[in-house]
């Protein structure tokens, strides 16, 4: 079968597009013929810490597709189910942390950059009926982070006021779509004027220049809840938007990961730090169940076909994009 790999040097230079074993379900699992796969920034951190002697690996997270074929004891699913993957190995239950042989789909175990997976039945589920192939495709990794960011570790209530760092990608967009349905109030920030604008068109209340003053533009009223992924550039300004005794949930550090801090202020303050990644499997269907209640839809940047992932990979790298960004592949 046809797949998008890395193998040998670090970063895209070790990428390639080729054809890899086919592998049959065995008990317990099933075999999806992808129709759709989705790109995520931890793509780019597994080909970046990829040695020369690591074997060829196929990566990439999410993905969904129609199952060709049901290993021995499998219950619940049959041939021509349409499904979606629950990229999060082994973390079934929602505990305060993952277990401790937690993986991600797309390394060590070969992903979903390829025409197809056999992956456990146990992390699959079917596909929401109103989404398309592009929209299921790109769903799961940053949906998932998304709703345990905003729901199991930032409570969000409400009639609250969210402050979402980075709002443009993936997970920020539905960060945004999330918010609003429960009922709060939305502050975004971006440094790009274009992805400002989108994010407005997407439910977003007020949206703020990254680099700009935050409260100026807020008008000097602080936030309940921030969500951040960017790290140390723009940490500190998050914790200064925050309401005396509100929460930070941190996900990300695509700018910086180690910070300082005043401690004074922040314990005088009574804030309250949590980190977040990912979401187990109960917290997967939580999500699953959301959308397609308030029929949320994933923000599509664009879709490559699957022998130009390496491009999709450079645009996401380039963070140019706003939403996901999707691979064709059935």
């Amino acid at each position: 079968m046809k797949a998008f790999v890395h193998e040998g040097a670090p970063g895209l230079a070790g990428t390639k597009y080729t054809d890899m074993p086919d592998v049959a379900a065995g008990p317990g699992q099933v075999r999806i013929r992808l129709k759709t796969a989705g790109l995520n920034r931890r793509d780019l951190r597994v080909i970046s810490l990829g040695k020369e002697s690591d074997p060829a690996i196929i990566i990439g997270s999410d993905g969904a597709g129609v199952i060709e074929q049901v290993g021995l004891g499998v219950e619940g699913f049959k041939e021509g189910d349409e499904v979606i993957i629950f990229p999060t190995l082994h973390w079934l239950e929602n505990t305060p942390a993952p277990p401790e042989n937690y993986e991600i789909l797309g390394s060590p175990t070969h992903g979903t950059f390829a025409e197809a997976i056999v992956i456990s039945a146990g992390q699959v589920e079917l596909k929401p009926s109103y989404l398309s192939w592009e929209e299921a495709g790109v769903l799961p990794l940053s949906a998932v982070t998304a709703y345990r960011a905003l729901f199991t570790r930032g409570q969000v209530q409400p009639g609250q006021r969210v402050l979402i760092t980075g709002a443009g990608g993936g997970v920020g967009t539905y960060l945004i779509q999330f918010a609003k349905a429960a009922g709060a109030t939305v502050c975004a920030t971006s440094r790009s004027a274009q992805k400002r604008e989108q994010l407005v068109k997407l439910g977003a209340n007020i949206v703020v220049p990254t680099e700009e003053d935050w409260l100026e533009v807020l008008e000097g009223e602080k936030v309940d809840l921030v969500i951040d992924s960017v790290g140390a550039a723009t940490f500190h300004k998050c914790l200064n938007a925050l309401k005396p005794g509100g929460t930070l949930v941190t996900f990300g550090a695509t700018a910086g990961d180690e910070i300082k801090i005043d401690i004074r202020s922040f314990f005088y303050g009574q804030l309250n730090l949590l980190g977040s990644t990912m979401g187990s499997r109960e917290e997967f269907r939580g999500m699953l169940q959301f959308i397609t209640k308030h029929e949320i839809r994933p923000v599509i940047d664009r879709y490559y076909p699957l022998s130009e992932a390496g491009q999709a990979l450079s645009r996401l790298k380039e963070t140019q994009n706003m939403g996901n960004i999707g691979l064709h592949i059935g």
